[in-house]
């Protein structure tokens, strides 16, 4: 189907998947702090790759979106039990960039390793521990408590503490995603090829970095 351009948004119409609470509750900050930029809808599930494709192929609030939706984002963690889904999650993302064919959906992966409050703590400090364990994103929560001890699991007001230091936290993640080309890592750009590498070797780093700086770019 092709874009109608009387369709045409001024601003980005963005659609974010997510899967728990306090990434339905970042993803509700970046609403409000972007709000003049882009319009973003979030879409909170637990099975969220398939999910989103079935909502594009059955849901009229989906289906009728496809003309104006400039971008589909994924905000997840990365833990080793899901390596092997890589493949069908890749398949996923290949049929949502065909939904419409030129100008065509970009799809944005938004990855933290093990839990999102690894994510958090980048916003404070430069560390990169393995956070794949129960016992080390456990530590993970603990240490962005001892920062910020009003945050628990989906916190907005905490979240929006945190967020204050984003700039920090863009800093950080950068050093700790090119830290990973040591490690066989084939390249810090947002492509295909290096999201698969980051999601089957489930090295420390985070992504989210990218969006705040996309979003930052438009807002200007």
């Amino acid at each position: 189907m092709a874009r109608k351009q009387n369709a045409r948004r001024e601003k980005p119409y963005i659609i974010v998947f997510c899967e728990g609470e306090t990434e339905e509750a970042y993803v509700k900050f970046i609403q409000s702090q972007f709000k003049g930029a882009c319009k973003i809808k979030a879409v909170k599930t637990n099975d969220f790759f398939k999910d989103a494709k079935s909502k594009f192929d059955k849901e009229p609030q989906f289906r009728n979106k496809v003309d104006v939706t400039d971008e589909i984002w994924f905000l997840f963690d990365t833990e080793t039990k899901d390596i092997a889904k890589w493949d069908e999650r890749y398949k996923t993302i290949k049929d949502l960039r065909k939904l419409r064919p030129k100008p065509g959906i970009r799809v944005r992966l938004l990855m933290t390793s093990g839990c999102i409050e690894y994510w958090f703590v980048l916003h404070y400090k430069l560390i990169a521990p393995s956070v794949q364990t129960e016992a080390e994103k456990k530590a993970m929560e603990d240490e962005i408590k001892k920062i910020e001890p009003a945050y628990y699991k989906g916190s907005y007001e905490a979240i929006t503490h945190i967020a204050k230091h984003s700039d920090n936290a863009i800093q950080n993640a950068k050093v700790v995603l090119y830290n990973l080309t040591a490690k066989g890592l084939p390249t810090t750009e947002d492509n295909d090829e290096r999201n698969k590498w980051l999601c089957q070797k489930c090295e420390t780093f985070s992504t989210v970095f990218e969006v705040l700086e996309f979003l930052k770019g438009i807002q200007k």
